[in-house]
């Protein structure tokens, strides 16, 4: 068995010579390249670094055989946001004859430490995650063994060498809230995601930017951080309810949240959108379903799965000079649950 080196050099190294100059047995540089557990983490931290060193990667084809499959790893499944990114990629590995398998692992933040010793036996073509970012050694791990990855962002900021492919999650914000003002409210509140993710801080920038070029007082009580999940939406929305000055209208940072704020309207006595407009965010499928059909702003999930799929794919025939990003645009969808304000 051979391993190529670096493209601008005609030798030729094999397992026997990378096993002494690393100063282990044959066996453990096998173990190591199949990706097995059996190794400790200092000797195959060495073998990896030795790797990387002479330049090991594919040369006019695969360096050893891969799983005809796409690798589709998220933190948790909601059936109905993450559905959309599924049937993204999969219709796009379908076109290049690939399978797709997916793996829940970790926080919204990065894998579980045991998902890079799977992926490193199960040797997909590529690894799609729906994540903020990937830790460095675990991208310097995928590109040991030639495994490209590509990050689909709608929930994070990547580094800068991470490929990846995100939406314009603060214009979102900013066509929401200003919808809302051109029907003319002026009493606006926002319930986002989680403090410490960038989509939810960006979309609350483009609320509060959309509301200073307006002139519009912002409430603090009345900007919350939530979860992106229907329960969090309402008791976010709830608290802002119960204050005393109600706003009329309300910007939810998910369209699991909008469900949320609607519920919470119900349970208030408050008609929608008579005396409370709402506005989500994704438009999933559900959001046209509802009663009254959700106003959101569309961001492109089965369109993110398909150009990630499509990258990594070519991530794993060609050699990038450049690391690529790509932000799709974001668009606002009008349906029943935004009126102007009661007089």
């Amino acid at each position: 068995m051979q391993i190529n080196v670096a493209e601008d050099s005609s030798e030729r190294v094999t397992l026997a010579d990378l096993a002494e100059e690393a100063g282990v047995s044959l066996s453990t540089i096998s173990k190591v390249l199949n990706g097995r557990t059996d190794v400790a983490v200092a000797t195959r931290e060495r073998v990896e670094e030795l790797l990387r060193e002479r330049g090991y990667m594919r040369r006019g084809g695969r360096a050893q055989p891969k799983a005809e499959l796409i690798e589709l790893v998220f933190h948790e499944l909601d059936s109905i946001w993450s559905m959309e990114l599924i049937n993204g990629v999969e219709a796009v590995a379908k076109e290049h004859g690939l399978s797709v398998v997916l793996t829940v692992s970790g926080s919204r933040h990065s894998p579980d430490p045991d998902w890079i010793e799977g992926v490193m036996r199960r040797r997909p073509v590529g690894v799609v995650l729906v994540f903020s970012d990937l830790a460095p050694e675990y991208r310097e791990r995928l590109r040991a063994r030639a495994i490209p990855f590509v990050i689909v962002d709608p929930a994070g900021d990547p580094s800068p060498d991470a490929p990846s492919v995100g939406s314009a999650n603060w214009s979102g914000g900013l066509i929401a809230t200003r919808h809302l003002i051109e029907l003319g409210h002026t009493r606006i509140a926002a319930i986002t995601g989680p403090e410490d993710m960038m989509c939810s801080l960006a979309r609350l920038d483009g609320f509060r930017s959309a509301m200073n070029s307006a002139g519009l007082r912002i409430v603090p009580e009345w900007i919350q951080f939530g979860d992106f999940h229907a329960a969090g939406g309402r008791d976010r929305a709830n608290t802002i309810l119960a204050g005393p000055e109600r706003p009329t209208a309300i910007f939810a940072g998910s369209d699991l949240q909008a469900l949320g704020v609607l519920d919470a309207a119900r349970a208030s006595g408050l008609r929608v959108p008579e005396d409370l407009s709402i506005v989500g965010y994704d438009d999933i499928p559900l959001a046209r379903w509802v009663t009254p059909p959700l106003t959101t702003v569309h961001q492109p999930l089965r369109r993110m799965g398909e150009e990630a799929a499509r990258l990594v794919i070519r991530l794993s025939e060609e050699t990038v000079e450049s690391t690529p990003r790509m932000d799709l645009a974001t668009s606002l969808v009008v349906r029943d649950s935004t009126a102007p304000p009661a007089a």
